[in-house]
């Protein structure tokens, strides 16, 4: 981590940026830290346990951060993806922020991990992920890290869902989205949804039902992930906050195979690489209109 340190000190140093967005160790395992000090930099961390996407304290909606100055932010690839959604769509001016890129070989399912990362504490998101070095990034840090085979969990309930009938799916769904307490937590990690004011806030006219059951949550759950449609990086930072362990990552896993199926896109960190809501090809069958 030295090598980390030594670049977070020197960008506060010259005040190339006025806080530095990484990760401290916590009382529950790795935690998000707002460095502002060099001094500071020498508490900075990064391992497996580093499963928060920083990227989402570049959302616009969080504008008490501004009084910091410019940051900088660790990011992982995954991360960078969300970096570059935020520039794709408007939401970001890239020269308003440095990215501190780490290598990462995949990260545990929570911050508070025990012992190395293996096959069964790899985090569902970080099954198939290639990418190891965030290309979008100003510096990238650390060694090059091993690709490490995950227990392919997510995968295996994905291919149980896909061979229930719709009646069996409907029963699934009912059951697991009938628990939501309607907090919004997936929402406010989410690094890209940033709108003002969210559908689910409005009441003139009240499109979701704001009350925990049924259709409201149904409303709810399937308009985000629609709305992610093409925009979902995959950090699955919605999952992990849910307080009742909605597995929320089968939802927009499922939507973004149906959109790399039928638009051949996949989230990059690319900024300059369209998304396909909001691009036009002529190329795109519409079979639905018909």
């Amino acid at each position: 981590m030295q090598e980390l340190r030594e670049l977070a000190r020197r960008l506060l140093t010259e005040k190339t940026v006025g806080v530095v967005i990484a990760y401290e160790e916590g009382p529950r395992g790795l935690r998000p830290v707002f460095v502002t000090n060099p001094a500071g930099a020498d508490h900075l961390v990064f391992d497996h346990r580093a499963v928060q996407n920083l990227a989402a304290y570049l959302n616009p909606r969080r504008r008490h951060l501004a009084p910091l100055g410019k940051p900088a932010v660790v990011v992982k690839s995954c991360d960078a993806r969300a970096v570059a959604g935020l520039i794709r769509e408007t939401q970001l001016k890239r020269d308003d922020v440095v990215l501190i890129g780490v290598r990462c070989g995949g990260v545990a399912r929570s911050a508070d991990a025990q012992g190395p990362l293996s096959a069964e504490t790899l985090a569902d998101r970080c099954a198939g992920c290639a990418e190891r070095e965030p290309h979008l990034a100003d510096f990238v840090v650390g060694p090059a890290p091993a690709r490490l085979e995950s227990a392919a969990r997510r995968a295996a309930r994905a291919a149980e869902l896909d061979a229930m009938t719709p009646a069996q799916r409907w029963e699934f769904w009912t059951a697991e989205l009938g628990r939501c307490v309607r907090c919004h937590a997936c929402r406010e990690v989410c690094p890209m949804c940033y709108c003002e004011r969210c559908l689910a806030d409005k009441s003139q006219p009240q499109w979701i039902e704001s009350s925990p059951h049924g259709r409201g949550n149904f409303a709810w759950q399937i308009s985000r992930a629609l709305h992610l449609a093409g925009r979902c990086v995959g950090c699955d930072q919605c999952e992990r906050a849910c307080p009742v362990g909605i597995p929320l990552g089968l939802i927009t896993r499922k939507v973004a195979e149906v959109i790399e199926r039928r638009f051949g896109h996949r989230p990059s960190d690319d900024p300059a690489v369209p998304a396909p809501i909001g691009s036009f090809r002529t190329d795109d069958a519409q079979e639905f209109i018909l």
